[in-house]
């Protein structure tokens, strides 16, 4: 039974820039999870759709969905195995589930949400990876739902890995090492403490219930992954924080682990 994982990736110069606490986080990555998944299932914030839709690829092409980095960022490349079984099967579970419609992509690979983390993470690029989809016309709870139409896949060696931000407004963003302002600590400790203690409806509804909730993320591409795996390791799982540290000022890197009861 796997766990499913919330990663905040945070900007894209985590894949070459030492500096970043979290990069050295994910490059220990295969020395603290050691259950080596059949396949990931990957749900990143850098894809919105108007409907669900899985990526149906043969081999997973680099997306340089980011501008103005320098020239070695675009000479990076992460091209691991499609999975086209598992996003078959994401369909069927959310078909299955009172998803009516799912679409297939039969040409988009990984974007930066997934390769960036996913370089660090796996970095031999062996493992298949299916990408799915948010919808951010829609609400975190119709994100949990998505989450828990798919839990049958932890019992299949599926990761599912949500990646995004925990705190992602990128107006505010400051120079790296500058103090984290009031706003974003609040929301950050919130989401910590509500997520320790299982307040997971609360999470769903965090626009309304966490303190700068709007302020932390203006649009929500970012924070929905989270809803994703939370839902899918279900409703009496355990979220642990398994790193924790800050960029930019507003910039949380928070990740956290979801463990469903043994």
């Amino acid at each position: 039974m796997m766990d499913t994982v919330y990663i905040s990736h945070g900007s894209p110069m985590m894949a070459i820039d030492e500096s970043i606490p979290a990069r050295k986080f994910l490059k220990t990555w295969q020395q603290i999870f050691k259950e080596r998944p059949k396949a990931i299932l990957i749900i990143s914030g850098h894809w919105d759709t108007k409907e669900p839709t899985v990526n149906v690829v043969n081999r997973n092409e680099t997306i340089y969905d980011f501008y103005g980095f320098p020239k070695s960022m675009y000479k990076l490349k992460y091209t691991p195995p499609g999975a086209p079984l598992l996003a078959k099967r994401v369909k069927e579970l959310l078909m299955e589930n009172g998803f009516k419609r799912v679409h297939e992509d039969k040409t988009r690979g990984v974007d930066h949400g997934a390769w960036v983390p996913l370089m660090l993470m796996y970095p031999e690029a062996e493992i298949p990876v299916c990408q799915l989809s948010v919808q951010t016309d829609r609400d975190g709870t119709y994100h949990y739902n998505l989450g828990k139409a798919l839990a049958p896949l932890r019992e299949e060696g599926i990761l599912i890995m949500g990646s995004g931000a925990t705190t992602h407004n990128l107006g505010t963003m400051q120079p790296s090492g500058s103090p984290v302002p009031s706003w974003a600590l609040q929301f950050d400790t919130w989401l910590k403490n509500a997520l320790l203690e299982g307040r997971y409806e609360d999470v769903n509804h965090y626009d309304s219930r966490a303190p700068y909730g709007k302020m932390a993320h203006p649009w929500p591409d970012h924070f929905y992954p989270l809803h994703v795996a939370m839902g899918a390791a279900g409703e009496n799982a355990k979220a642990k924080l398994v790193h924790h540290s800050w960029d930019h000022g507003t910039l949380s890197y928070a990740s956290y682990q979801f463990a469903a009861p043994k």
